[in-house]
């Protein structure tokens, strides 16, 4: 009762973005509770929801927040209230749905502009405690490489069996393509710092050979 007489006179720190990590979920709903009892008791229930929700952002909290909002949209969600919400949020990022997050991420993540190494380690990271493993972690891996390469192991000869082996080649095949781009722009280069006029010494010049005025010598 004291917060709400007090209202907006009171300094009350607002919540840390949240970003689905389990430990920060109590800090992050009571930050945010607190927030609303001092601030904002007058404001309709939507537009608490809607506040709270501003606060979910980046990687699974972000696809999270956007199915809750298509449900909300699309008036499939009970979560009319922001206690509602703040219940949801302890259930859905609990340890028990940490394996469904992992599984989430790893059926989105693509390598875009990055390189295979840096893809082979991410997925790594997301694939431990996935619960994934042999052939569909392997499928999985493959579904997010970038075209090229991708198209490179599917013409390759030999036969790769362990997720190790796949990510191993990709990022050999990575490195060696990316040198070889290398090695033909440093060749494009010199060839037009030269102005493709290099000739060889003694040659033939302006209808002479060696010589002036274009005499044999």
């Amino acid at each position: 009762m004291l917060l709400h007489q007090q209202g907006s006179r009171v300094e009350v720190a607002k919540p840390q973005v949240f970003r689905e990590k389990i430990e920060e979920v109590s800090v992050f709903i009571n930050v945010a509770h607190l927030y609303l009892r001092t601030k904002m008791t007058d404001e309709a229930a939507t537009t608490q929801v809607a506040w709270v929700l501003s606060y979910v952002q980046g990687g699974v909290a972000e696809a999270w927040k956007d199915n809750l909002l298509d449900e909300l949209a699309k008036e499939e969600s009970e979560v009319d209230m922001v206690e509602k919400l703040f219940t949801k949020i302890r259930n859905d990022f609990d340890e028990t749905s940490k394996e469904k997050r992992k599984i989430e991420q790893l059926r989105t993540m693509e390598q875009k502009g990055r390189t295979c190494n840096e893809y082979v380690q991410e997925f790594k990271k997301v694939a431990r405690g996935s619960d994934y493993e042999r052939r569909p972690l392997i499928e999985e891996f493959k579904r997010g490489l970038n075209r090229g390469i991708r198209r490179k192991l599917v013409e390759a000869e030999e036969l790769l069996t362990t997720i190790g082996e796949w990510q191993k080649r990709v990022v050999r095949l990575d490195r060696n393509q990316r040198q070889s781009k290398a090695e033909e722009k440093m060749l494009k280069r010199n060839v037009a710092y030269s102005g493709g006029n290099a000739q060889p010494r003694g040659g033939y010049s302006g209808g002479s050979y060696g010589g002036r005025g274009g005499q044999i010598t």
